[in-house]
């Protein structure tokens, strides 16, 4: 091996995208960039209204304003990206801007991941711990969590990022995806990448399987408390409340585990890229809508402003 072969000698990426029809890409071009409007005016308004309106000055609807905060980041770190490829016909991004993009979309979705946790546990406290709620989820406990959730996984993803870059890419340089996206710009590594592999693998089962067993702990804490409910009213009323959070979970979760934690195959060469597309560009504009359209106070507090 000479000494060349000991560094990354590709200064950029082609990234291949959705198709190489032209027509098909102004036709994406458009349906994206109403998408990526859409969803950025949806959970904006979700937090003005929760700002706005002191009725929704609650710990549920405070973290239900920072998960819409972390989607506007997650979409603004991967759709204008798309948009531009688009346009442009044109995939080339720099090595550096490459791992840029890369990082802030895999630390915003870990945000979000660490959110989804906190957010069934202020559920379980409400309904399972009524007494202990306003102490246990105040003000300061709040933003405890939601720093926490800020620094951690952040720190998390500079792990990933820079075993990444310690690999040697010495070509090819296409990456057939339209992001830079850690499981495909891998596959494009020099030399053995196990060691790389196994630890993003045990960090991405961490950062995925963790809060997840939390949500479905407290989910079946709560589970149990609405059935010992004798009101009936009273039992749809409080299980209505979780089942947005639910739809969101499942939502993010299904294409997060198979994207990173399921063995990869070759029978499907555009598997990566069609579940890619649901995560980046579907789920995060059904948050917004899961949200607004199945819950009344956020309906009161846009008929106020409005």
């Amino acid at each position: 091996m000479t000494d060349a072969e000991n560094f990354t000698s590709v200064k950029e990426f082609i990234l291949l995208g959705l198709t190489s029809q032209r027509k098909i890409q102004l036709l994406l071009f458009g349906i994206i960039l109403i998408i990526y409007l859409l969803t950025v005016l949806g959970n904006l308004l979700i937090i003005i209204l929760v700002q706005g309106d002191v009725n929704l000055h609650t710990p549920m609807y405070y973290f239900l304003s920072q998960l819409a905060g972390v989607d506007i980041c997650y979409v603004t770190s991967t759709m204008p990206l798309m948009l531009t490829q688009l346009l442009a016909d044109d995939g080339t991004i720099s090595f550096t801007f490459c791992m840029i993009q890369m990082y802030i979309a895999l630390a915003t979705a870990a945000v979000e991941i660490l959110l989804l946790g906190v957010m069934a546990y202020d559920r379980y406290l409400a309904i399972c711990r009524p007494l202990l709620y306003p102490v246990l989820m105040g003000k300061h406990c709040q933003l405890q969590f939601t720093l926490a959730c800020w620094i951690i996984a952040p720190l998390i993803c500079v792990i990933c990022i820079v075993c990444l870059i310690c690999q040697n890419y010495c070509g090819p340089n296409r990456i057939d995806h339209f992001i830079c996206e850690l499981p495909v710009v891998l596959k494009l590594a020099c030399g053995d990448t196990n060691i790389t592999e196994d630890i993003i693998f045990g960090i991405g089962s961490c950062v995925l399987l963790v809060p997840l067993s939390f949500i479905l702990t407290s989910y079946g804490f709560i589970l149990h408390s609405v059935s010992q409910m004798k009101s009936r009213v009273g039992r749809h009323k409080t299980f209505s409340t979780c089942v947005s959070h639910l739809l969101v979970v499942s939502l993010f979760y299904g294409p997060s585990i198979c994207m990173y934690l399921l063995p990869k195959t070759d029978s499907a060469p555009n598997r990566d890229k069609q579940i890619a597309v649901f995560y980046v560009v579907i789920t995060p504009l059904l948050n917004s809508i899961i949200y607004t359209l199945r819950n009344k106070d956020i309906h009161r507090a846009a008929a106020k402003i409005l």
